[in-house]
Parts: C-alpha cells; sequence; structure tokens
C-alpha cells in the first residue's frame, strides 16, 4: 500500500506499476510487494528518502533493468530467473544446467 511519505508521482507510479503486474498474473499481496519496493529503490536513486543502500544507488535502475532482462531480448531473463520458474515446475536436474538448457526445459 503506499505509505504517507509518498508524493503524488510515487502514489500513482505504485498503482500503476501495481496493476501492471496484476494484468501479468501476479497475485494482489505479490504485485503491493514489488510494486512498493520498486517506488521505494526510486525514491532512494533519487534522493527522496531518508536512508537508501548502496544497491539501490549503485544498480541501474528498476525500469532500465526491466527491460534488459524482459522475456525478450540478446539476453532475455537471468539464469537465476529460469532457475527459479524450473523450480517453481519442479523439473528435475535443474542445478546443473546451463541458462540455455534451462531456457529449453522451462518452454519459453
Amino acid at each position: 500500500m503506499p505509505q504517507q511519505q509518498w508524493s503524488k508521482k510515487r502514489e500513482r507510479q505504485y498503482d500503476h506499476i501495481k496493476e501492471g503486474l496484476e494484468e501479468r498474473g501476479r497475485s494482489e499481496e505479490e504485485a503491493e510487494e514489488i510494486a512498493a519496493r520498486t517506488v521505494n529503490k526510486e525514491r532512494a536513486r533519487s534522493g527522496e528518502a531518508e536512508q537508501a543502500s548502496r544497491t539501490s544507488t549503485d544498480d541501474i535502475s528498476s525500469s532500465r533493468r526491466g527491460g534488459l532482462r524482459s522475456h525478450r531480448g540478446a539476453g532475455g531473463r537471468t539464469r537465476d530467473q529460469l532457475y527459479a520458474e524450473a523450480q517453481r515446475k519442479n523439473i528435475k536436474g535443474r542445478s546443473s544446467m546451463t541458462k540455455a538448457e534451462l531456457e529449453r526445459a522451462v518452454g519459453r
């Protein structure tokens, strides 16, 4: 849920992210958590937050990273993302698979 200290812009950003995640099939609870984390990270990057972790300020922005790690494109999803999906699908032998093998195993 949006927090009191968020600006109107951050509340709109939260709602937009949450709605997009729900449209893509995420549960409401999961969508709320991801949206809140994304907004808080953007607040930290722009200096709006009182505290900020080093990864919040040094890592590439959430919007850019999402585009780089989408399901399409040169790199596609990371090996860890593919592994997590294989784990959810209970695919055997996933721990020794390469990224390419995981891509084939999860079927995307």
